[in-house]
C-alpha cells in the first residue's frame, strides 16, 4: 500500500486542462465521486453548509473523508486527478514528498498505524460545479489543501504544508527537503536586509514555538512586527514577492496569478516581513509575512529545529468565506 499510494502520478485529461479551474476542478471531483460505491461515497461526499467543510487540521489525527488506504487502484487515481485539476506541479510534487515522509516517520517511529499514508483523505462538499458554491479539501499529518468554488472563482486558503523530517539526513531520502524554498528564500531575505543594516527585520531571539495562527478557523492580523516593504529596495521587495509566490504558487499557474493579484492591489508597501530566532541553517526560526488581506507564517523549531510548517491563511477568504458573500449579495 505504502509504494502504491508513493507511486500514483497525478494525471488529467489533456482537453480538461485547457478548462477554466473551476470547471476542470468541478469534472474531477466528478469523476473521482463516480468511482465510488454507496458506503465510499457517504464518507467522500457532504453537505457543503456542514460543519466540517472548516474542521481542518494538519495534525496526526481521525479524521473525516474517504482515505487513500480504503480506495482502489482506479480511485486513487481519481483522486489524484482532482488535486491535479487545482495545484501546480511543484505544490503536487511537495505532497507527494510529504507523504512519502510520512512513510519514513512510520518506520522511525515504527507506528506505522499512527503514521500511515493511506489515511490522508478526499472529501468533496456540495454538488461539483454548484455556482452558489462547492468545494473539497485533501487533507492528512502536515497538510491540509482547502478549496472553495462559488461564482466562477475559487478560494485556495486555509493552506499548509508540513514537513517532518525538515532535512531527511540519512538513508535512501537523505537530503530531502519538501520546504527548502520557503526557508532559504525567506533567510535570504533576512540576512540581506541585516546586511542592509535594517535590523528591525528581527522582532525576537526566540521563536515561538509553532506558527500562531495553528488550526483556528477563524484568523485576524497579528502583531506588526518586522519591516515594512515600503521600507526595502526595489530588490528586497522583489525577493519578498518571490517568496509569497512560493506559497501562491502550490495552485495552478492561473489561480496563483488571481491570489497574487490581490495581495497586490490590496498594497505591496503595507506588507510585513519579521523574524525571530537564529538566521543560520540549524538554528531554530520563525516568521511571518502579514498584509493587508492575508498572513503567511513558517516555523522551524520541533525537532531539534528541523521540523517545519509552513500556512497561508486569509483573513476574509479562508474557505471561500468572501467569494460567498459576494455571489449571493451578486457583487461578482
Amino acid at each position: 500500500m505504502k509504494t502504491l499510494l508513493l507511486c500514483v502520478f497525478f494525471t488529467l485529461p489533456l482537453f480538461a486542462r485547457e478548462l477554466p479551474s473551476p470547471a476542470m476542478t468541478a469534472i474531477a471531483a466528478e469523476k473521482f465521486l463516480a468511482t465510488l460505491d454507496p458506503a465510499q461515497k457517504a464518507k467522500a461526499a457532504l453537505p457543503f453548509t456542514g460543519d466540517e467543510r472548516e474542521n481542518f487540521h494538519f495534525t496526526p489525527r481521525d479524521r473525516a473523508g474517504l482515505p487513500f488506504k480504503e480506495m482502489t487502484d482506479a480511485q486513487r487515481e481519481a483522486a489524484m486527478s482532482l488535486l491535479d485539476s487545482a495545484l501546480s506541479e511543484k505544490g503536487k510534487l511537495k505532497i507527494s514528498q510529504i507523504m512519502t515522509l510520512e512513510g519514513l516517520l512510520a518506520e522511525i517511529e515504527k507506528r506505522p498505524d499512527y503514521r500511515d499514508p493511506g489515511k490522508y483523505a478526499v472529501i468533496v462538499f456540495g454538488t461539483p460545479g454548484d455556482p452558489k458554491g462547492w468545494g473539497w479539501r485533501f487533507e492528512g499529518h502536515h497538510l491540509s489543501f482547502n478549496l472553495t468554488f462559488a461564482g466562477g472563482k475559487t478560494s485556495v486558503t486555509p493552506s499548509f504544508l508540513g514537513s517532518n523530517p525538515g532535512e531527511v539526513r540519512e538513508g535512501k531520502h537523505k537530503g530531502l527537503r519538501v520546504l527548502a524554498a520557503e526557508e532559504d528564500l525567506a533567510r535570504a531575505l533576512v540576512t540581506t536586509l541585516i546586511a542592509a543594516d535594517k535590523p528591525q527585520v528581527i522582532f525576537g531571539d526566540k521563536p515561538p514555538s509553532e506558527i500562531i495562527t495553528a488550526e483556528n478557523r477563524v484568523v485576524t492580523a497579528l502583531e506588526p512586527v518586522g519591516i515594512l516593504a515600503s521600507d526595502m529596495t526595489e530588490t528586497q521587495r522583489d525577493a519578498l514577492l518571490t517568496l509569497i509566490a512560493e506559497y501562491t504558487g502550490r495552485y495552478r499557474s492561473e489561480v496563483a496569478a488571481t491570489d497574487m493579484a490581490q495581495i497586490k492591489a490590496a498594497g505591496i508597501d503595507k506588507i510585513r516581513f519579521g523574524w525571530a530566532g537564529g538566521t543560520k541553517p540549524g538554528e531554530a526560526y520563525y516568521y511571518r509575512i502579514q498584509g493587508p488581506t492575508f498572513i503567511m507564517e513558517a516555523a522551524n523549531v520541533q525537532n531539534n529545529a528541523n521540523h517545519v510548517h509552513a500556512a497561508w491563511r486569509n483573513f476574509t477568504g479562508d474557505f471561500g468565506r468572501d467569494i460567498l458573500r459576494e455571489h449571493l449579495s451578486g457583487d461578482h
